[in-house]
Formats: structure tokens, sequence, C-alpha cells
């Protein structure tokens, strides 16, 4: 089984909304509130609470699904949490490019096992380099990684490319170089984005959705700017016309 094809010719579609929050209840709100948006992440928070089943609403609804669990275990453990996500028919599946080669690789290869015994397209795994809530500072000091921020992500991107993982989340500061590296075809997708009008919060190397599709991303995570304003749709819309003035 390939991977399954992602959307790329409108930037609308290549906006990944989060559903960070705890319910089903509280999913179904915003996907009724949210109903031109088309791809969906479903992260850790909403997927233990809930399970496989909010997978199951958004596919009857046609929707893209991001999967953001970020895997990262032995190779055996890795192996098997890839082979069960492979089988729910999701786009995207993400794991930690720290898990090292061998997970990777392992990683890589159950998925699409997954998704041949379930009868369906496998996903595109793709590699966490660094969280976006880490900073040079912190990389230095609290984990004592010796190599300058760009630098360590884009090592991290290259082992996720060498092990045949299909691309890498990462900043969009990052983006450019990875592309450059790594090629066109090996995915972007990057959090930390805020339009200018939004405030930063807790993501320490960010850029406004026009600039990171310009610095190379293929794909963007827009959360609170979107679901936490007073009409997520209005905002979603802002966002969006935003990116037609400047492309």
């Amino acid at each position: 089984m390939s991977a399954v094809p992602l959307p790329s010719s409108s930037l609308k579609e290549r906006i990944i909304v989060p559903l960070d929050v705890p319910t089903v209840e509280e999913a179904i709100v915003l996907l009724d509130r949210l109903p031109d948006v088309t791809f969906w992440k479903v992260g850790l928070e909403l997927f233990v609470s809930t399970g496989a089943g909010i997978l199951t609403l958004l596919k009857q609804q046609d929707k893209r699904i991001f999967l953001d669990l970020k895997f990262h275990d032995i190779p055996n453990t890795m192996a098997g949490a890839c082979r069960a996500a492979g089988r729910y028919g999701v786009d995207l599946v993400t794991l930690h490019a720290t898990a090292g080669r061998d997970a990777l690789m392992a990683s890589v290869e159950a998925a699409h096992q997954g998704a041949a015994v379930a009868g369906c397209h496998a996903p595109h795994l793709i590699a966490v380099t660094l969280l976006t809530s880490i900073d040079a500072r912190t990389l230095a000091f609290d984990l004592k990684v010796p190599l300058e921020l760009p630098d360590y992500a884009l090592q991290m991107a290259l082992l996720a490319k060498e092990s045949g993982l299909s691309g890498v989340v990462c900043s969009p500061k990052e983006a450019q170089e990875i592309r450059d590296t790594c090629g066109a075809d090996f995915l972007r997708v990057c959090p930390g984005v805020r339009p200018a009008w939004t405030q930063a919060g807790d993501q320490r190397r960010s850029l406004t959705p026009a600039a990171a599709f310009q610095a190379g991303a293929s794909f963007l995570v827009i959360g609170r700017p979107i679901t936490a304003q007073p009409d997520p749709a209005a905002a979603f819309a802002r966002i969006c016309d935003e990116l037609d003035v400047g492309s």
C-alpha cells in the first residue's frame, strides 16, 4: 500500500487545525463551528480521552486527519504502535526523531503492514525534529545539546529522511534549510505559526502564516489563533484571506 496522497494546491487545504479539546462533544462543537476546515489534528489529550472513535467521526465527514501522538519508544514498541496506527486510514502520524534510526525504519515498515491489513492507504510518518516550545537556550543549557538549534533540527530531518519517513515537524524558521537539503517532496509540517494579530503564547520559534509558507512550509498547524477566538470561522477566514492576498 502506498501512502495516502495529500492536498497541495490550495493554501486553505494546507492549514491544519488542532482539535485540542478533551471530549467528543467539544470536538463536534468545534467541527460545526469550522465547517470550512478540511484538515484536523488529533493530539494526545483527545485521543487518550476518546480513543479512535474521533477518527471515525472525522472520516465520516471526509476530513483529513493528522494523528499527532509523537511516538517515542524502543523499536519494537514503536513498530507495534505504528502498525496499529496504519489501520486507521489517517494521513499523518508523528514520531520523535530522537527514537533513533532503528525505531524509525521499523515504524515505516510497520505502518505499511497495518495499512495493508486494513486495506487502506498507509499514513505519512513524520518525525518531530525539536518541539517548537524549545528555544536555543533550552536546547543548550537544559538538554545539553552542543549543536546550534538550526543544525540540530537539520540533523534530525536528515535522520528521518534516511530512515524512510515522509517528512518532519519543524519550526517554520527551519523549513527552508530542510527543504533545500532534503528536497521539496520531503514534507515540512510547521506548528508555531501565529498571525500578526494574535499572541505568540508558548511558541518560541514562530512566523506568520504567509511568512511560514514563503519560508518553505508544506503544511501549517494553527490552533489557538483560530479556535480560541470568539468567532473561530471568522478567524480562519481572515487567515485564508491574508494568504490569498500574499500569494
